[in-house]
């Protein structure tokens, strides 16, 4: 019954549409921790401990969650290990270490678009290196004008943005990277395992070595401000809801089912960091409209091989 409800495809859109909007605020949200944390853009040491906090308080929620839902305790199997150790390499410690990183040396705005690409890369390495669905022509056409679209937005005057960061862009590039091996291991395990389970202590063992290495390299995580908390428990939180949902959603459906709604993220990114970040300037040129057009184009011609995506 839990499978053919996951399958609606409004249930579909609520969910990864809730997720996508979550994800989407991350961006200025971790942008004004920064501030209320006073972690300076060179700080790497220091945005590893925050952003492993946040994780590891997202995978206590998760694991607290799951608990009470299913009225039993998530405790991982020995065969549980290995994969628990392999989500957490990629969906946490490689994605949100390049993502810090690179998110102190880019904007907001530039950062969610970029990030669009995961949708295209996990539908490629679905398809072509694990074969879990059929790479199509219209799937490969919506690929290329989404990379269009990720492309466009670093472009300057007439030609490519010289101010294009190895630790900035290219760091964003590498985590969006991170997250599409992520999703298709997340479609894999989960057909084994719990993917709450999965979930909550892939995120405690990633955040726990993220908050570790960021103190041995000499970072430390001080709150200066009563905002400080709120925003630390939102931010796991964030991670905790649209992780677990997300997790979820792919046990039951093809990977390029739900991924494809991953246009909304740089949608949600770039509409609240207009917002709370004033990148208004950037957000609302006409660059930066055409690029998420092309973005939500190329999702769209994805979405429209739907009959093939329902293969599992």
């Amino acid at each position: 019954m839990k499978k053919e409800m996951m399958q609606k495809t409004a249930v579909v859109w609520l969910l990864a549409m809730a997720c996508c909007l979550l994800w989407g605020s991350a961006f200025p949200c971790v942008k004004i921790g920064y501030d209320l944390f006073r972690i300076d853009a060179a700080d790497t040491a220091s945005q590893i401990v925050f952003a492993g906090t946040r994780f590891f308080l997202a995978g206590v929620l998760t694991l607290i969650f799951g608990s009470i839902s299913q009225k039993r305790l998530l405790i991982p199997k020995k065969t549980d290990i290995p994969m628990i150790g392999k989500l957490a390499l990629f969906q946490t410690i490689l994605q949100y270490l390049f993502f810090y990183i690179g998110l102190a040396h880019t904007t907001g705005v530039k950062s969610s678009i970029i990030e669009a690409a995961n949708v295209f890369i996990a539908i490629l390495i679905a398809s072509l290196i694990f074969h879990q669905e059929t790479l199509t022509r219209q799937k490969m056409i919506g690929c290329v004008i989404g990379f269009a679209g990720v492309v466009l937005i670093n472009l300057s005057g007439g030609g490519m943005d010289m101010s294009f960061q190895w630790n900035g862009e290219f760091f964003i590039l590498l985590s969006t990277l991170a997250y599409a091996l992520s999703s298709v291991f997340i479609k894999r395990y989960s057909a084994i395992s719990d993917p709450l389970l999965l979930s909550g202590w892939q995120f405690c063992f990633g955040g726990l070595v993220m908050v570790l290495a960021g103190r041995i390299m000499g970072g430390s995580l001080t709150f200066y401000e009563a905002g400080c908390v709120p925003l630390l428990l939102y931010m796991a939180l964030i991670s905790a809801v649209a992780y677990s949902l997300w997790a979820v959603l792919l046990k039951y459906n093809p990977v390029s089912r739900v991924t494809v709604f991953g246009f909304m993220n740089p949608v949600f990114g770039v509409i609240l960091s207009a917002l709370l970040l004033h990148e208004n300037g950037q957000a609302f040129t006409l660059r930066g409209v055409t690029s998420l057009i092309l973005v939500c184009i190329g999702i769209y011609i994805v979405n429209r091989s739907g009959s093939e995506a329902q293969e599992m």
